[in-house]
């Protein structure tokens, strides 16, 4: 019997032995059995007294990554990390880099600016075993089937599973974070006193989300038996919770590019947000941009998302990646992918030469700016080659890129500009759709975040998009933005208490055949009935709203009295309406397991009420024997076995 087949069971046996209230509407619908959505009890709006006595984020970013803390006795307190050792010219290091270090035997070594640092003087011999990832963050986004099993690429070419590389940096910044506190209390501090709180794009799908708490386990943040001291946030929506509280003086209005004067400096933005004000968070970042729409509900100041996360793959690697094909159309693809393996300390020097200049790009710059080539890149060139650089440049048709006699890379102001315009396009052209939305009317600001914001070249692109329609407002610690909401709202997450489904979830189900309404070659004709196959029953629309805490409720009974797990699939879509589970765009991408061992009961019909939660970060699902009223272990898995 195959798996479809068990579901279909399960949820045929339930059919018959109830009727179904749908039929009362006039649909002749056999699930659900019960209503679809249910409101807790208002009570449970009251803030519950957590036990934890600090809450610690981790912003772990596709270029840069970062922790701050908040004691929960004086929330408005926030800590950031203590100063990295090492650091850029040219680049605050409130943060440190995403990139991590291990030995030739796979075991960790360092992360951030030592595991570059440490890398960068190994003998080229030796750095051949070592393996150094970077910029890793981003294959969580665009791996279409992440497992458990999902490979990364060191520089050196050799795979290393990704759980383990996510669970090195998680471990390593617990253990920072840990010893700040303790060092601060002159005692051990206990890590059950710590709420964790991860910050994940919002436009990552369920299975990276889930990724991101299975590493988090597997680092020892928090124990499966213990999910709920782990909180997944979502960057824009923390980005918006620290905005909304900033005070004048703590940012740039780009409409008069000064530092908000003529108000009080601790007024809240523009004289305060009030009832029903509209503001957009475009978080800027390395991998992702991240756009999410916010409604700000008074007194409280909670907040209601308006429309559902949207963006894209349009970080700022996006400007590395292009600077990496102009070196290909200069040198030859060969040569930079065999340099990569055969250099790859020298590769990340280059790298790190291009970022410090990429910082210096702005619209209004009419000088070159020029970068080191490191002396390797010109040796192994030449005898790759067996012509010079300086000979690779004048042969090249690439106009704006010029050798200067330093053994420099001269760029045109031009041709740098070239290198963002692919990156920015796609943001602009995101920001245009979202503004075309019946949805995003009356934005009153537009809060520009991340460590991309800093670049003017964006920010001249997104006034010339905006034309007035919106004040942007850029934080002063844009970079730290993320980290510092992330704090906030492991502080109170239920401060947003109305999201957007970003898909439409639901499972398959047989419902009565009607003819003339349902396609003959979904027609199954069983005991003398028949029915109609694959029908897709809704648990939640994309771009749906769901208030937090608000459940959606479904019965299943097990097909045979002894069966010990019900296994449902969960399938997803893009599109708002789907008729079918065989319908385009319908994937499965999920299970939910019910436990039912140990809940036999005399009762001739086992009925196991499911209760699904889609209003959080994350999709969580709950179950109980509705004859004995005891709860049935219930989990709901994203991640492709």
């Amino acid at each position: 019997m195959t798996e479809k087949e068990l579901v279909i069971d399960d949820i045929i046996t339930d059919a018959m032995a109830t009727p179904s209230p749908a039929k009362s509407m006039g649909d002749p619908g056999i699930t659900p059995l019960s209503p679809t959505h249910i409101l807790k009890d208002s009570e449970e709006d009251e803030p519950t007294r957590h036990p934890y006595v600090v809450v610690v984020a981790i912003d772990f970013g596709t270029t840069s990554s970062g922790y701050a803390y908040a004691f929960t006795k004086e929330p408005e307190c926030i800590h950031t990390m203590r100063r990295w050792e090492g650091g850029d010219p040219g680049v605050s290091n409130q943060k440190t880099p995403t990139t991590i270090l291990l030995t030739p035997d796979r075991k960790f070594h360092s992360f951030g600016y030592a595991a570059r640092d440490f890398y960068h003087d190994l003998d080229p011999t030796e750095s051949k075993q070592w393996l150094y990832l970077e910029k890793f963050k981003m294959k969580l986004h665009t791996t279409a089937n992440l497992s458990i099993d999902t490979d990364l690429n060191a520089a050196n070419g050799k795979k290393v599973k990704a759980l383990d590389i996510f669970a090195y940096a998680l471990a390593f910044f617990k253990e920072q974070a840990l010893k700040e506190l303790s060092d601060q209390a002159g005692a051990d501090f206990d890590n059950a006193d710590v709420r964790w709180v991860i910050t994940v794009p919002a436009i990552w799908k369920m299975p990276a989300k889930q990724f991101m708490r299975e590493a988090a386990y597997k680092a020892g943040l928090v124990s499966r038996d213990n999910p709920d001291q782990l909180i997944i946030a979502l960057e824009p929506e923390a980005a918006s919770i620290y905005c909304r509280k900033l005070r004048l003086h703590q940012m740039v209005d780009l409409g008069n590019k000064t530092a908000l004067n003529g108000y009080s400096p601790t007024e809240n933005v523009g004289g305060g947000m009030t009832q029903g004000d509209r503001y957009v968070v475009v978080d800027c970042g390395g991998g992702t941009v991240d756009l999410t729409v916010h409604q700000i509900r008074m007194p409280e100041g909670h907040l209601k998302e308006l429309y559902k996360a949207s963006g894209g793959p349009y970080g700022s690697i996006g400007i590395d990646y292009e600077f990496e094909k102009l070196l290909c159309k200069i040198f030859g693809q060969d040569f930079i992918d065999q340099f990569k393996i055969k250099r790859p300390a020298a590769w990340v020097d280059l790298m790190i030469a291009f970022e410090s200049r990429k910082r210096a790009a702005a619209p209004d710059r009419s000088n070159p700016l020029n970068i080191n080539l490191p002396f390797s890149f010109i040796d192994y060139y030449k005898k790759f080659r067996g012509h010079s650089v300086e000979h690779a440049l004048r042969k090249s048709n690439v106009d704006f890129v010029k050798w200067s006699s330093q053994g420099m890379l001269r760029m045109s102001p031009d041709a740098m500009n070239a290198l963002f315009k692919p990156t920015i396009d796609h943001i602009i052209q995101h920001l245009t759709e979202l503004f075309d939305r019946p949805e995003v009317t009356d934005i009153k600001f537009l809060f520009l975040v991340g460590g991309f914001a800093e670049s003017p070249l964006l920010q001249q692109a997104v006034q010339n998009m905006l034309q007035g329609r919106s004040r942007i407002i850029i934080p002063h610690d844009v970079g730290l933005t993320i980290l510092k909401g992330a704090v906030l709202f492991g502080l109170d997450p239920s401060v947003i208490k109305v999201r957007r489904s970003p898909l439409t979830y639901g499972v398959g189900v047989l419902n009565r055949f009607i003819e003339g309404k349902h396609p003959p070659e979904k027609m199954l004709v069983k005991d003398g009935t028949r029915w109609c196959t694959d029908v897709f029953d809704t648990f939640i629309s994309a771009d749906q709203s769901v208030a937090l805490g608000e459940t959606v409720k479904r019965s299943y009974t097990p097909a045979k009295p002894s069966q010990q797990v019900i296994v449902i699939h969960v399938y997803c879509s893009e599109k708002e309406s789907v008729s079918f589970i065989t319908d385009p765009g319908v994937r499965k991408c999920g299970t939910l397991k019910l436990d039912v061992s140990g809940t036999e009961s005399p009762a001739a019909r086992r009925e196991i009420q499911t209760l699904m939660q889609f209003g959080d970060t994350e999709i969580r699902a709950m179950a109980v024997d509705v004859a004995t009223s005891r709860s049935v272990k219930a989990s709901i898995d994203f991640l492709s076995q």
